[in-house]
C-alpha cells in the first residue's frame, strides 16, 4: 500500500533546504570549464537553469511528494581544483518541507555536469574512471515556528 500524506490540517510555514553535492572531474576538464571552453556551452549557467527546473518537478518525479509553491531556488556552483561543489536553497511557505526539491535539484544539476562534459571525462575505453558524483544530502533544514 502507498499513500500521500495528509497535510490538510497542517498550517503553511517558512520551510527551508539546504543540500548538496559533488562531482569530481579531471583537472584538465575543470580548467576548460573555467575558461568557458565546452563544446556544449556554458557548463555553470545550464546546470543552475537544469536544478531550478527539477526542483519545480519534484511531485512529477517522485510520486508521494506533494505539489509545493517554491518561493525560491538559488544553486550555486563551486569550481575546485578537482571538481565542483553545488549547493542548493529552497524556500517555501507550504505545509511541508523543501529537502527532496534541494536534493533533486542539486542531483540534477550534478548530472547536468556530467551530461556537458563526459566528452572531456571519457577515457580510450569510453570510460569514466574518475569520475564520480558524491556527497548528495541535506546539509540544514528549517522550519519557522510562527
Amino acid at each position: 500500500m502507498a499513500y500521500m500524506v495528509d497535510i490538510s490540517k497542517k498550517e503553511n510555514v517558512y520551510r527551508e533546504a539546504i543540500a548538496e553535492g559533488f562531482i569530481r572531474l579531471r583537472k584538465e576538464t575543470v580548467e576548460l570549464i573555467r575558461r568557458g571552453a565546452i563544446e556544449k556551452g556554458d557548463v555553470i549557467t545550464v546546470s543552475k537553469i537544469a536544478g531550478i527546473l527539477a526542483a519545480k518537478k519534484v511531485s512529477e518525479l517522485l510520486p508521494l511528494c506533494h505539489t509545493i509553491p517554491l518561493t525560491h531556488v538559488d544553486i550555486d556552483l563551486k569550481l575546485l581544483d578537482d571538481g565542483i561543489k553545488v549547493t542548493t536553497v529552497v524556500r517555501t511557505n507550504a505545509q511541508t518541507g523543501v529537502e527532496m526539491e534541494a536534493l533533486t535539484a542539486t542531483s540534477i544539476a550534478l548530472l547536468n555536469i556530467w551530461d556537458m562534459v563526459k566528452k572531456y571525462e571519457k577515457d580510450e575505453m569510453g570510460q569514466y574512471p574518475e569520475t564520480v558524483i558524491t556527497n548528495i544530502r541535506v546539509v540544514r533544514k528549517y522550519k519557522s515556528s510562527t
